[in-house]
């Protein structure tokens, strides 16, 4: 699949649920106004989406949320993408909560990785960003993922005032075979009033620890994360830094929300109605390839977070698969 400016797109990240069982206070602090459960798309047809996407060559599906682990049935969901012929890459995006009990079933069914978003190394300032005090909890699913084999990576949100945390987050790659991702926040919704430290003083702050922390290229994953590593540390460090450093042009995927939205890029309101396509009267495969391929051809050049009057995007993060 190739848009209007030549380049691939091969990776989508499907949005199963605008739930979340965590009150970030980037996020949703106060929860959002939940969609009703039959205007998401159903398991089917995610998989018809997928099986479309597939066969137009988008082969990568990252299944995100809100937090998908509260969906009833999303394992299974995610062991039938995974079995889906013409799947190269399955991943899942997590908050960890309920992640311990499930990891073994996930390695065994062949996921490719999961994501866990963890924001602070300790109870207290944890409970104080997520609203809930399920720390434990969170730390078990790390354990219990990486015990199951899975590839595992952390993604750390570079919030206002986290300076002080960082080196402890980071730390976490010492000795486990893991990835501690550092993000900047998007400023869409909450995330809009709640710009952090750049990617130069986060990595000030980490080299104060790590002098030898260090630029790798190293291809780890779909996104757009620069890897750094240090002698000190068994696992990467990665910055995601999209908002203040682009890399549209090599942008490769589009979302899809859980009430069917397909959009190609993030900051925009404007996408595709794909469950307008699969509830209508001739919901085909062919139907659906056509409009994924017109909605790819037309994803912009590239995003507007340098220029907040031209964000059209109004909804919250856990409602369009941050």
């Amino acid at each position: 699949m190739k848009d209007q400016f030549a380049r691939t797109i091969n990776y989508i990240r499907f949005s199963i649920t605008d739930r979340c069982n965590l009150r970030c206070t980037y996020c949703m602090p106060n929860g959002v106004a939940l969609e009703r459960h039959e205007d998401l798309l159903s398991y089917e047809e995610f998989l018809q989406v997928a099986q479309a996407a597939v066969e137009l060559g988008i082969t990568r599906f990252k299944v995100t949320g809100g937090e998908p682990l509260v969906r009833r049935g999303c394992v299974e969901f995610l062991r039938r993408l995974k079995a889906l012929p013409g799947v190269e890459q399955v991943t899942l995006t997590t908050n960890g909560v309920r992640l311990a009990p499930l990891a073994p079933e996930l390695a065994a069914m062949g996921l490719d990785g999961v994501n866990i978003s963890l924001d602070a190394a300790d109870p207290t300032a944890f409970a104080n960003i997520t609203g809930v005090d399920c720390y434990r909890q969170v730390q078990e699913g790390i354990e219990a993922a990486l015990t199951a084999g899975l590839k595992t990576k952390l993604n750390c949100v570079l919030l206002p005032g986290c300076e002080p945390r960082l080196p402890a987050l980071a730390e976490l790659a010492a000795h486990r075979p893991l990835d501690v991702r550092f993000i900047e926040v998007m400023p869409i919704g909450e995330g809009a009033w709640n710009a952090g430290p750049t990617r130069e003083a986060a990595l000030n702050i980490l080299r104060a620890r790590w002098p030898d922390l260090r630029p790798v290229q190293e291809v780890r994953g779909n996104g757009p994360a620069h890897y750094y590593a240090s002698s000190g540390l068994r696992g990467r460090i990665g910055m995601i830094d999209a908002v203040s450093h682009k890399f549209c042009e090599g942008c490769n995927r589009v979302r899809l929300t859980s009430t069917g939205l397909l959009k190609p890029c993030l900051c925009y309101g404007e996408g595709v109605d794909l469950r307008a396509v699969l509830r209508g009267p001739q919901p085909t495969g062919e139907a659906l390839k056509e409009v994924l391929r017109q909605a790819v051809w037309k994803k912009p050049r590239a995003h507007c977070f340098d220029n907040a009057q031209a964000i059209t995007e109004q909804h919250s993060m856990s409602e369009i698969g941050g």
